[in-house]
């Protein structure tokens, strides 16, 4: 007969504490020796039950980064339905004579359409359309100048809460009423020896006036390691860093200045293609020497441009994080109310809605509608209850479900928990800026159905050591199979 061991009472304390503290996800990523001096906001819920899983400083609110564009897609898709399409409206003033020579000017007025000329969506024959439009009405001859209406959006441009080293660059253009072609500018650099300047040979599209101030060296790096800088709608830029050396083309991409008058200079362009002569060259309402007809000038409707639905645009946010389809869904919000929309309406908006249903707004300090700004702040339990909202009581549930990327699979997140037993089981918006990494999204695996928000600031590890341990958690959070 084997004896039985008896261990000191003190010993069996120590390993069931051990045992208990090993099995508890949330002390293990609050613990690990990167993250003890983060700033982190957790909240996991059952949506089953409603009952609240984990939960870490979830009333605390914290730096979301890209994980706020669920706020503005959520609060749009509830405001404004996934069938919403913007409208791009041609008009001109004046008169058109018997010979078909408009004696005024062509406006294109826009309401925020971030497709136009996009490289994601939309039509891309829409200027030809926009052309036969205008022969259909009889136009032969524009005895004056296109001119972008931007009027509908404040002039803002680029959102003050975004930093220098940002404004300038694609992924933080100028927003405005007229957005065209991503409101991207393509730069192209001719690349020589390390340490030499490279040449810029080509711009697209070409803007009269634009002049770049060019500081690039070429060095050994493989990488686009450019920077672009400038005000809004200013046509002087300049650019710093390093791009690869010895390059006879390399592309890199940058604000596009000034959207609107890009647009109207290529509607210019493919009227007198198509031999409608247009006497004076675009314009913007910011042009000097340029006299702009009374407020009260007549305009007459000519043709109405609809975007894609707004489901669209919507996926396009969520799934591919595009900060500029965020911001112009985000900002035109605001007309909804009021005749020229500005942030703080879109703000004030989002925060009366989400009040009404309950929430609490005082977890949400909203500045843009992309997450670029560090100065954003918002609680996991916040983003957790409008998650929440959108999977038991939206009506518009299915499009914003079906919006967001798939971990392992699609989107943002094609890499994120890829070999593990979550592949293709979470459904999320990620979240990365300088010491930013946060998730908020559903788990939908083995019949169960979760919503989750983690966020983590200031990790003393870097952004994919960070991204590791936020992997690690939501898998240690499933392994529990009750």
């Amino acid at each position: 007969m084997k004896k039985r061991v008896l261990l000191p009472l003190f010993f069996l304390h120590i390993i069931v504490i051990s045992h208990l503290y090993a099995q508890n996800p949330v002390d293990n990523l609050i613990n690990d020796p990167l993250l003890k001096n983060a700033n982190i906001s957790l909240m996991v819920k059952n949506l089953k039950t409603g009952k609240e899983i984990h939960s870490y400083r979830a009333n605390n609110a914290t730096v979301p980064a890209s994980t706020m564009k669920v706020v503005t897609t959520a609060t749009a898709l509830e405001i404004l339905g996934p069938d919403y399409r913007y409208e791009t409206l041609l008009a001109y003033d004046g008169k058109i004579d018997a010979a078909g020579v408009l004696n005024g000017n062509l406006y294109i007025i826009g309401s925020g359409d971030p497709t136009l000329g996009s490289s994601k969506m939309g039509d891309p024959y829409f200027l030809s359309r926009w052309a036969t439009a205008i022969k259909a009405a009889g136009i032969t001859k524009i005895n004056g100048s296109i001119i972008p209406d931007e009027s509908k959006f404040d002039n803002e441009g680029a959102n003050p809460k975004w930093t220098w080293d940002d404004i300038g660059n694609y992924y933080a253009p100028g927003i405005y009423a007229l957005a065209y072609l991503d409101n991207t500018l393509r730069v192209t650099f001719k690349s020589g020896a390390i340490g030499t300047k490279p040449e810029i040979i080509n711009l697209n599209p070409s803007l009269e006036g634009l002049t770049i101030e060019n500081n690039l060296l070429s060095s050994s790096i493989s990488f686009d390691s450019a920077y672009f800088y400038g005000s809004p709608k200013s046509m002087q830029r300049s650019v710093r860093g390093e791009i690869p050396a010895n390059k006879p083309v390399f592309a890199v991409l940058a604000e596009l200045p000034d959207p609107g008058l890009a647009l109207a200079q290529a509607l210019h362009k493919i009227l007198s293609d198509q031999k409608i002569e247009v006497s004076s060259p675009p314009v913007t309402f910011s042009s000097r020497g340029f006299t702009f007809p009374s407020n009260t000038a007549i305009r007459v409707p000519l043709y109405t441009h609809y975007s894609v639905p707004l489901s669209q645009i919507i996926k396009e946010i969520n799934e591919k994080s595009n900060n500029l389809y965020a911001e112009q869904v985000f900002k035109s919000l605001s007309l909804t109310r009021d005749a020229v929309a500005t942030n703080k309406r879109s703000i004030e908006i989002i925060r009366n809605f989400w009040k009404a249903r309950g929430l609490d707004v005082n977890q949400l300090f909203q500045l843009d509608g992309s997450g670029l700004s560090p100065a954003n702040s918002v609680s996991a339990g916040f983003l957790t209850d409008i998650m929440e909202y959108m999977y038991k009581k939206s009506k518009h549930k299915d499009t914003f479900f079906n919006s967001l990327a798939i971990a392992g699979k699609a989107g943002s997140i094609v890499g994120f928990l890829k070999n593990t037993p979550l592949n293709g089981k979470v459904f999320a918006k990620s979240g990365t800026i300088s010491r930013v990494r946060s998730y908020t999204g559903y788990i939908i695996q083995d019949g169960r159905e979760w919503v989750f928000c983690v966020m983590v600031n200031n990790s003393n590890g870097n952004s994919r050591q960070t991204l590791n341990r936020i992997e690690n958690f939501l898998v240690d959070i499933t392994k529990d199979k009750k």
